[in-house]
């Protein structure tokens, strides 16, 4: 890392001259679409350079970029070369000209490669701050809403961006979704349209948070992750959002024991439990946190959300027990139990998922002998702008600044300058 970065803003600098200057140079780990695997398929659009003047690749071909013995390995055809770290592809000239396609999805600029836990290739793009931009909006909302809901996502973005410009991204939703190179118009045009701009308070970048849908009730920065509240992200009613409604339910027992064939040789492939996708996500999240093995979710004996809310009308407490069978590589199976109770329902989501349980925003909470159902509004933790309620406005012919003014009520919308340019000045 610390020798791409002189190395690409030397060839923008010959590209560009002073102009580099204007724009932040950002580093994006690449995970999302490529995950973990020891092998990629590489293409270049135009001509791209390596470190490694013998290391000649062409335009056009395939190639495929191995992890073999702790070392890179890039194969073409029949041919394979081990490749001296670090590995870097930079183009020629920085355009929409030249692009490094990863498993068939183009980026711009240039892209290192490492070896990540042992086996795993690593790609790490890095591009000019708009061009990365390009590449955030239209895979955080629709590339085809209203140019100026399109441009306060962007705004959001780019202002959030500047906040992060010395980390290292990643393309998930841990920071922003990056989906390399777009050719969207409408997205395009909207960064464009907002080079620079970035939304400050007294004069400074704020945090610029924002979900899908705040069910109709925006939330105070306080009760989603402490400290003092912010100003600019007051609880209030938000009559733009839509307030999307969600419910799911979940049957109390899963497997039921007294129904296994414990003769049979196959028995364990032969479990399967009730609530399928939710129990997977119970299953993600218990083999993240410690729970190693295959894993097979029993039962949830209790389940229960406390009826006192916040100033939002978020529920804030709960309780959840989970019982299941821990199969080790060893073949050894334990029986478990997990235990929350009265606890922060932000300790609680997480295992059942966002995807699921989209929200604290709970309209009613039903228990049954058999099962419990969950019902509630909005998509996030509803701090800051409604990116369904910034699409509605957009419609009804808000300006993507009154979006912004709705959303982060007493900030500012200025020229953001880097660094560089103050240093230049």
């Amino acid at each position: 890392m610390k020798i791409l970065k002189p190395i690409i803003l030397t060839i923008l600098f010959l590209c560009f001259a002073n102009d580099v200057f204007a724009d932040e140079l950002i580093t994006v780990k690449l995970r999302n679409y490529i995950g973990n695997t020891s092998e990629l398929s590489l293409r270049l659009k135009g001509e791209y350079l390596t470190l490694d003047p013998a290391l000649n690749l062409k335009e056009g071909n395939e190639y495929t970029l191995l992890v073999k013995g702790k070392k890179l390995v890039l194969k073409q055809g029949k041919s394979k070369i081990k490749v001296d770290k670090p590995f870097i592809l930079y183009p020629k000239s920085y355009d929409e000209e030249h692009l490094v396609y990863i498993n068939d999805r183009p980026y711009m600029g240039a892209v290192e490669f490492h070896i990540e836990e042992k086996n795993n290739i690593r790609p790490v793009n890095q591009l000019l701050l708009e061009d990365y931009l390009k590449g955030v909006v239209p895979f955080e909302v629709f590339p085809t809403w209203d140019i100026e809901a399109l441009k306060a996502q962007t705004l959001a973005a780019r202002t959030y961006t500047i906040m992060h410009k010395d980390s290292t991204l990643d393309d998930t939703i841990q920071y922003q979704v990056y989906g390399g190179y777009s050719d969207f118009a409408k997205t395009n045009q909207a960064v464009i349209d907002t080079k620079g701009e970035i939304i400050t308070f007294k004069n400074k970048p704020i945090s610029t948070f924002y979900s899908a849908s705040n069910g109709g009730m925006t939330e105070s920065n306080k009760n989603v992750w402490g400290g003092e509240p912010t100003p600019y992200f007051p609880i209030k009613s938000d009559p733009f959002d839509p307030i999307q409604p969600w419910s799911f339910t979940l049957n109390k027992t899963q497997i039921d024991l007294d129904e296994v064939n414990w003769e049979q040789s196959n028995w364990w492939d032969k479990l399967e439990e009730k609530d399928k996708k939710i129990t997977d996500s119970m299953k993600n999240w218990l083999q993240n946190n410690g729970y190693i093995g295959d894993i097979k979710i029993l039962s949830i004996p209790h389940f229960s959300i406390e009826k006192g809310k916040n100033e939002s009308s978020r529920s804030v407490e709960g309780s959840f027990h989970l019982e299941f069978m821990r199969r080790l590589f060893d073949g050894t199976v334990l029986f478990e139990k997990l235990s929350l109770d009265n606890v922060e329902l932000k300790k609680i989501r997480p295992i059942i998922s966002g995807v699921h349980f989209k929200s604290y925003l709970i309209s009613s909470f039903e228990g049954t002998p058999d099962s419990y159902k969950v019902s509630g509004k909005g998509n996030g933790h509803g701090v800051g702008m409604s990116q369904w309620g910034a699409s509605i406005m957009a419609d009804k012919g808000k300006s993507y600044k009154e979006i912004i003014e709705h959303y982060y009520p007493g900030t500012e919308i200025e020229v953001y300058e880097s660094q560089e340019e103050t240093v230049n000045k």
